[in-house]
């Protein structure tokens, strides 16, 4: 198979975009991806819109774009398929912008609203539909890389777990008694009803938002399988931290509606579906070891400790049954294990620089002896100082804030500004760096250095444990009322 240069995979999707909308692509680029191995890039004409992906697996492929059109026959919220070159890996499919379910639980004050548990609601209600309605008539041929969700699917998601996880943390376990435990766990899940279409990824990531309706993605892992799985990955998100009772709530909900269209035992359902909580978590644990301690990428390493809160929870309040005495050995050990105990971790030694200021003076000096770090230039973008309604205000006030929000130049900045630091960030931990400097520069150091100094600062504090120093150089000038 192809596997294009980033440059060439541009290139390819302007050719496919031109030939499929007759418009010159005026603007190509990347979207960051997180644990998978596709691309994505936000392709712009004049009067289009539209994302562009290039994955050299075929097969893969093959699998989004047959059961995109098949859901789509389903009044499903799918992407549209527009067009495909899959000889070169690419294909065109419709945008369904940035925001998704687990950007809008990010930014709720109150983490779980009421606002946001009816999306949760209407996304299983749009679950049902997956499994139920569309799952009757899909061809699973194009299931890639099995057709069902069968014993060798899940051996290979505990084998993951197993090896890339337990062994790279140096969890003792019997080699052959874990196995024994591994077959019996897959016993008690294959007796499970698994004759549905089983979403595989069915988790907040892949729910984007639109007027407050949940659109679908990431569904090309798709297979037959059982209905338990694809509700305990969206209940049991690691990064999402969903409050017990509201998963109770939820759980609850997803049971009563699938009632109403086939006849389900309840105790049997939950039965199960606590075996394949523990076995999606196995699957997600396997995911951050390799991503973070085989690869070494610090944002998979430091969901670790979120995973355990959820192994925590589970084997308190739904622990696995006796006979499984070696399974439930390392998954206790790995509990006591202190590396992953971030309260007995170490703070990370980089300590981030953020600093605003005005081009009619100088940069910011870097007086830590290291040079380097990144200094970007805000004065492309559309500048509230020329208002006259705005002029007595800063970056830090929220008729500013909201000014830029609403500036699509300002997004498209932010996202790619965010995306190069944290990179650094990610290397200059991982080689024991100690200091970064980032200055955001303006015409008068008062609007919009400002107001991105301080969104990067409240970001990295979010996402990192590294001391972040904000400081602004012309503070003192402001025209402040």
């Amino acid at each position: 198979m192809n596997n294009f240069s980033i440059d060439n995979q541009i290139s390819l999707l302007k050719t496919l975009f031109k030939k499929w909308s007759g418009d010159d692509a005026n603007q190509v680029f990347p979207i960051p991806s997180s644990g998978s191995n596709r691309k994505y890039f936000r392709i712009k004409s004049s009067k289009l819109n539209v994302l562009g992906v290039y994955n050299n697996n075929l097969k893969e492929n093959l699998a989004f774009i047959e059961f995109s059109k098949h859901f789509k026959k389903h009044s499903l919220n799918v992407p549209e398929i527009y067009s495909a070159d899959l000889d070169n890996n690419i294909y065109l499919i419709e945008d369904f912008g940035d925001v998704d379910l687990f950007s809008l639980i990010k930014k709720d004050k109150n983490k779980y609203s009421t606002e946001t548990i009816n999306i949760y609601k209407k996304s299983l209600d749009e679950l049902i539909k997956f499994q139920l309605t569309a799952g009757k008539e899909i061809n699973y041929d194009f299931c890639y890389p099995r057709k069902s969700f069968d014993k060798q699917s899940m051996l290979w998601d505990l084998n993951y777990f197993k090896y890339y996880f337990l062994k790279l943390a140096d969890i003792p376990f019997d080699e052959q008694e874990l196995e024994n435990d591994f077959h019996l766990l897959i016993k008690v899940l294959l007796e499970a009803d698994n004759n549905y279409f089983m979403y595989r990824d069915f988790q907040s990531r892949n729910i984007m938002i639109q007027e407050n309706s949940p659109f679908f993605i990431d569904y090309q892992g798709g297979r037959k399988g059982a209905l338990q799985y694809d509700v305990a990955s969206l209940l049991f998100q690691v990064r999402a931290e969903m409050p017990s009772n509201i998963r109770d709530e939820l759980l609850d909900y997803y049971i009563s509606q699938l009632k109403k269209v086939i006849v389900v035992d309840e105790k049997k359902f939950k039965k199960h579906y606590y075996a394949f909580v523990y076995l999606r978590l196995m699957q997600v644990m396997g995911a951050y070891g390799f991503r973070g301690l085989y690869e070494k990428k610090t944002h998979f390493v430091q969901s670790i400790p979120f995973a355990i809160k959820n192994l925590k929870y589970l084997l308190k309040n739904h622990p696995f049954p006796k006979e499984l005495s070696e399974l439930n050995s390392a998954l206790k050990k790995l509990l006591a294990y202190d590396k992953f105990d971030t309260s007995k971790q170490i703070q990370n030694k980089l300590c981030v620089s953020v600093n605003s200021f005005s081009f009619k003076k100088a940069p910011p000096t870097d007086l830590s002896g290291n040079g380097g770090g990144f200094t970007f230039d805000c004065r492309a973008l559309p500048n509230p100082g020329m208002y006259e309604k705005y002029r007595v205000f800063s970056g830090k006030d929220k008729i500013i804030i909201d000014y830029l929000e609403n500036e699509n130049e300002v997004k498209e900045f932010e996202k790619n500004v965010f995306k190069i630091v944290e990179q650094s960030i990610e290397k200059y931990i991982e080689r024991g760096f100690t200091n970064l400097m980032i200055n955001f520069g303006c015409t008068g150091g008062q609007h919009r250095s400002v107001f991105f100094a301080e969104k990067l600062t409240k970001h990295i504090k979010s996402k990192y444990k590294i001391k972040v120093v904000l400081n602004h150089c012309e503070k003192d000038n402001w025209n402040i009322m």
